[in-house]
């Protein structure tokens, strides 16, 4: 097997179980590793440091799967996927509805590149990086092993598989192909476009979220005559249908494109309870939506903008993208009002963008107070070796 020597002092990070080793990281290869190849990592006077997967195309040359002496053979992977779809059980028990969860979340479950998302019978998978997507094949035959499953399809339509010389692939993998309109359950019922909506068909990461606006919505309107929302970046509806199932709930939801707002108004068909004349689904610029608004006219703003930074060099933009929409969206609440407001760039730190939304506030003249820090639902943990992996953030506020 390969042997990558690290330079001497370099070592900390991976004792300290950083799952990435950089090309500035290596002192020497020993060995004709093929891109993809698993390969042995040892400390500069070769003492055994942990083994992973090899491409010297990327930046991020080494993936570390392990930092056991162990062989990463069919056994091994067998019991990785196995013991993240383990971890999700006792979250999702089985019920008679459709499961919808994240059961494998890349470096955070110790499978660097390797994203599966559960949406009832199908899975969806994305292979991120070389070393997995050779290994495509190993691990559906795996998952339709570990799981009663009718298909995977794949969703590895992402940018960052440039980065590692790999094109886009989607299509079926194992099974059958999910229908276009794929019903799920999150305490009503979803219809998600696995094949080409967002991510791998549905922001499985703001479950949680959602069912906070919910139980928000219970506690404090549950008694008033109305509570007026405003979902930007609505994508399909999911904060807006948490909110409708309130009876006294009107619900704005707000999106550029009229695709996603139909699925949306499908939804709500989905679920005859709702008062359809209670939702309105606006198409238009959020940006633009917001400064054409001049009043403080609802209870409760969520604000979910796609991702504004992709890398470090974009920071400074994205921070004025994220200090204008919270800025005019803050304009809207009515005093006593709520924001939930949401970062989901990875470059932009909990911390930074705490310091946005303040810088936000402050130009608005108004107050306002931090009840909850907000993340990704309990399917997307962060391993505590790997802070990268907390790309989403949040913040639940009461502006007066």
């Amino acid at each position: 097997m390969t042997t990558i020597m690290i330079g001497k002092g370099r070592e900390k990070p991976i004792i300290q179980q950083h799952p990435w080793i950089f090309s500035g990281a290596i002192a020497r290869v020993e060995g004709d590793p093929a891109p993809g190849d698993i390969v042995t990592v040892v400390s500069s006077n070769g003492k055994f440091l942990a083994r992973g997967y090899w491409n010297p195309k990327s930046q991020i040359q080494v993936r570390i799967l392990t930092w056991r002496d162990e062989p990463i053979d069919d056994a091994w992977w067998r019991m990785m996927l196995n013991r993240a779809i383990q971890a999700r059980a006792t979250l999702y028990p089985a019920t008679e509805h459709p499961i919808a969860c994240r059961l494998i979340n890349a470096e955070n479950d110790y499978l660097p590149g390797l994203i599966v998302d559960r949406y009832g019978d199908y899975l969806v998978l994305q292979a991120l990086t070389l070393g997995i997507d050779q290994r495509k094949e190993l691990i559906v035959q795996l998952l339709s092993e570990l799981l009663p499953l009718k298909g995977i399809y794949e969703r590895s339509d992402v940018d960052v598989r440039g980065k590692e010389g790999l094109k886009f692939a989607t299509g079926v993998l194992w099974g059958a192909e999910p229908p276009v309109d794929l019903e799920i359950w999150e305490d009503l019922r979803l219809l998600i476009d696995v094949r080409d909506g967002h991510k791998t068909g549905f922001y499985l990461d703001q479950a949680a979220n959602r069912r906070l606006l919910f139980d928000l919505i219970n506690n404090v309107y549950s008694t008033q005559a109305s509570c007026r929302v405003l979902n930007l970046f609505s994508y399909t509806g999911g904060f807006s249908l948490q909110a409708l199932r309130h009876g006294n709930t009107e619900v704005i939801s707000v999106d550029s494109s009229q695709e996603v707002l139909s699925l949306a108004e499908r939804n709500l068909a989905l679920n005859p309870r709702f008062d359809r004349s209670k939702a309105k689904f606006v198409q238009a610029d959020v940006f633009d939506y917001l400064r054409e608004q001049n009043t403080a006219q609802f209870d409760i703003v969520v604000l979910d903008p796609p991702k504004f930074a992709q890398n470090q060099q974009q920071i400074e933009k994205a921070a004025r993208g994220y200090k204008d929409i919270n800025l005019n969206a803050i304009k809207l609440i009515k005093p006593g009002g709520y924001l939930m407001t949401f970062s989901c760039s990875g470059a932009i730190s909990p911390d930074l963008f705490q310091k946005i939304v303040f810088g936000a506030l402050a130009d608005t003249r108004r107050q306002a107070q931090i009840l909850k820090h907000l993340g990704a639902s309990e399917d997307h943990p962060i391993a505590l070796t790997f802070p990268e992996g907390e790309y989403l953030k949040g913040l639940l506020l009461r502006v007066y």
